[in-house]
């Protein structure tokens, strides 16, 4: 098991920047891909920007050039630096990660953190 916890979100001037975290909690297991997801109002949970333990990312077209993923190994954390925000990136964003040395980068494993509010404020 991992416990996910997420930090960061906020409310934001369409244009502005914010910097979310996820520290990884866990016992045993290494963790192999990490990454972001986010859920709007009404709508399905999406795929924002994943990575692996050695640094190999996906990521969704609509950030692309916006968002950067990046991740500190050695204290199982991730980070994601939006810039350029958006009113339609206002949503919550959940951690998502992989246990063991397997995992995917386009699909989430069922290990998720609480979520943390982002709005963008046009």
């Amino acid at each position: 098991q991992v416990r996910l916890v997420e930090s960061g979100g906020g409310l934001v001037q369409a244009g502005g920047s914010l910097r979310l975290s996820c520290a990884a909690f866990k016992t045993l297991f290494s963790i192999n891909v990490m990454g972001w997801y986010r859920q709007a109002p009404g709508k399905q949970r999406e795929l924002v920007e994943t990575i692996t333990y050695g640094g190999t990312t996906n990521y969704a077209d609509s950030v692309k050039g916006r968002f950067t993923i990046s991740r500190d190994n050695a204290e199982d954390t991730i980070y994601l630096q939006m810039n350029s925000l958006k009113p339609e990136d206002t949503a919550v964003y959940f951690c998502n990660a992989w246990l063991g040395n397997s995992g995917h980068l386009d699909r989430p494993s069922p290990s998720w953190g609480q979520g943390t509010q982002v709005t963008v404020s046009s």
